[in-house]
């Protein structure tokens, strides 16, 4: 395509990504968004204003080179664009699925101001997609080995993004996770329709060629203590993410049927529910059976969309305010619709009642209206007196967020936590009040995005090497 101006770039249309139909989707666990054609992905492309100024490398956590990837891909130089996109993000397959651009780089893309952004994620998951499959992946070049090693603590997107900036830094880098796939949420908490598993396979393969070491089943703070790692370790980091569940502390939550999203989705995806029925989890048995998953984030539309793909008769979201409220993507909430779940709204959950055998029945709701806003600059709701009504489920998936699990703030001695359990660190440099240690994610900010972590894992990388350079400064 010839250099076009910027008048004609602005009057290309936003390219829309291929999706399977919803009814079929809705009772398989193929993945959603079917990606770009080669067609597409450089009609997009062109879109782009290769600003002098790209706002929307400051949108971006971790400082992807946007115009120029994009550039890359208008010119068909697919390979040179999923290069430049792995010089700042080590999981750009994975990024390009589940960030939330439109909230970050497109929100401040200059095609705004008269369009719809350019559609930053879909050409980062069309180039990273193009360079697995055919088979071209390229490996960064290593500095020299410094001799210095680094643990990892926790192998979800922090620990990931961190242990890829150190091992090309020429750091010996092992990664320590609990359970026994790495990936941390990526692999247990977002479905596959959303994010495959052989998505995140293929970007840890790519760590681990690198030479990171991962060490699977291993409970840091149980198996070994942080003390003990600091005798093997010249610095750690700890990206264990929030995987403490919330619940609602409300009667009945003990009853048969009542989950949390984190063990809901966990089974589901650990014990790969989602390809039944060669393989099942026994607490599963959701065919034919009305399902209320209750909040209104992302995890929720993970949840009640994962519920009708195994067999629920009525899927459905509760929440307390409005469709204008939820936190969750506007995609996610439109796929949920687009395939039959139902979003019932303005309702608290007051009480679980179950039967004689302890099996849910169903769930006493008090109806509410939207009052002043609260200090989430959402409106509050408030519960309209004597309208309470009660919803027949056999299954309640909570979903309202997580906290810090304690197990490594109990287990270090002095090390320094806020009133939630979330470590404190150092905005700049991550680094904790332990010397030679530096945490971020979840585990720093509570329950936060995917790029988010992997952005805190590129600073605490940065830092650590620093560190390592210098010790007696630091």
């Amino acid at each position: 395509m010839p250099n076009l101006t910027t008048k004609q770039r602005y009057a290309i249309p936003r390219q829309p990504m291929i999706e399977q139909d919803a009814l079929e989707r809705a009772q398989n666990f193929e993945e959603v968004n079917l990606g770009y054609t080669i067609e597409l992905a450089m009609e997009e492309a062109e879109r782009c204003l290769r600003c002098k100024n790209p706002t929307c490398v400051a949108g971006c956590p971790v400082s992807v080179k946007i115009p120029e990837f994009i550039t890359m891909i208008a010119e068909g130089k697919f390979a040179e664009a999923a290069a430049i996109l792995k010089e700042d993000n080590a999981l750009p397959a994975v990024c390009g699925r589940v960030c939330p651009q439109e909230e970050q780089c497109e929100a401040v893309c200059i095609v705004n101001k008269k369009g719809k952004s350019v559609a930053i994620g879909n050409l980062e998951r069309f180039a990273a997609d193009w360079e697995r499959q055919q088979n071209q992946l390229r490996t960064p070049e290593l500095k020299p080995k410094s001799g210095k090693k680094v643990a990892i603590v926790g192998g979800g997107p922090a620990g990931l993004s961190c242990a890829g900036d150190l091992i090309q830094m020429g750091h010996d880098v092992t990664v320590f996770e609990a359970l026994h796939e790495i990936g941390g949420v990526l692999i247990y908490g977002i479905p596959e329709f959303r994010l495959p598993k052989d998505i995140v396979k293929a970007e840890v393969d790519a760590l681990q060629t690198l030479g990171v070491e991962f060490v699977t089943n291993y409970v840091v703070g149980l198996t070994e203590t942080i003390e003990e790692l600091q005798s093997r370790f010249d610095a750690i980091f700890i990206g264990v993410g929030a995987g403490l569940p919330y619940f609602l502390n409300i009667p009945g939550e003990h009853l048969n049927g009542v989950y949390s999203a984190n063990e809901f989705l966990t089974r589901v995806n650990l014990m790969k529910a989602y390809s039944f029925p060669k393989t099942d989890t026994p607490m599963l048995n959701l065919v034919g059976k009305n399902v209320a998953v209750f909040g209104g984030g992302n995890t929720a539309m993970d949840a009640v969309r994962t519920s009708l793909r195994l067999g629920a008769k009525r899927a459905m979201i509760l929440y307390r305010r409005t469709k204008a409220e939820m936190p969750a993507r506007v995609e996610e909430i439109h796929h949920a619709e687009q395939e039959g779940v139902e979003f019932v709204f303005l309702v608290a959950p007051l009480e679980f009642v179950g039967d004689e055998q302890g099996w849910l029945k169903h769930v006493k709701v008090q109806k509410m209206e939207l009052g002043e806003p609260d200090a989430s600059g959402r409106r509050k709701p408030v519960p309209i007196k004597d309208a309470i009504e009660n919803i027949e489920i056999d299954a309640a998936i909570i979903a309202i967020g997580n906290g810090s699990n304690p197990i490594i703030s109990q287990t270090t001695k002095d090390l320094k936590v806020n009133k939630w359990g979330n470590i404190l660190v150092d905005d700049e440099t991550m680094k904790t009040n332990i010397r030679g240690m530096f945490a971020g994610g979840d585990i720093v900010t509570g329950g936060a995005t995917v790029i988010l972590a992997m952005g805190a894992g590129r600073k605490a990388a940065k830092a650590i090497n620093e560190y390592l350079a210098n010790t007696e400064n630091w």
